[in-house]
């Protein structure tokens, strides 16, 4: 008996998915719910992006909750991101109830309980390298239990600055003149 292989999964059926997820190699990868540490720090980084954004007015701040649809898809089968906080400059979809075509200017993944294995950090430097082939100009590996935040940027990918508590971070040039200190991300 042939069983027939099951059709890939497009963005189309992204958009029916429950929870954070995103699209990679014609399947659809969930994220596991994360606990209050990493959820506090993400929030943190969105709350500060969403008020620079605000002051400036200019791009806009989202939550892991948006999906970035990317067209065509990377060499790496990735179509979409979905950062625990980022920065998108736009330009933005007519319809607002759409994925935004294309990276985000700046991302920020903050590591789960989960984001400390061999593993977990071959596929943390393998999206990181996704973010750089796509577009997105800086971004950022949050470590909430080092409290270190290690700022990738696309003109120098594998040489990161590191900020700890005691600094204050930025992610020039994607989001420039916003900053944020360490003690605020990891109060």
């Amino acid at each position: 008996m042939v069983v027939p292989n099951p059709a890939p999964v497009t963005l189309d059926d992204l958009y029916r998915v429950e929870g954070q997820a995103e699209l990679v190699a014609g399947r659809i990868v969930k994220s596991m719910p994360a606990g209050l540490l990493h959820n506090r720090v993400a929030k943190r980084i969105f709350r500060s992006l969403d008020d620079y954004a605000a002051q400036i007015g200019v791009g806009e701040a989202f939550t892991d909750s948006l999906g970035y649809a990317i067209r065509p898809p990377l060499p790496s089968g990735r179509e979409s991101f979905s950062p625990d906080a980022s920065y998108h400059a736009g330009p933005f979809p007519v319809d607002e109830w759409r994925f935004i075509d294309g990276p985000p200017t700046f991302a920020a993944e903050v590591r789960s309980e989960h984001s400390y294995t061999r593993r977990a950090e071959i596929e943390i430097a393998d999206k990181r390298a996704d973010y750089f082939t796509a577009g997105t100009k800086v971004v950022w590996d949050v470590d909430p239990v080092a409290e270190t935040i290690d700022c990738y940027r696309a003109d120098a990918p594998d040489k990161p600055v590191r900020f700890g508590k005691n600094d204050t971070a930025d992610a020039e040039p994607a989001v420039p003149g916003w900053r944020i200190s360490g003690a605020e991300v990891f109060a």
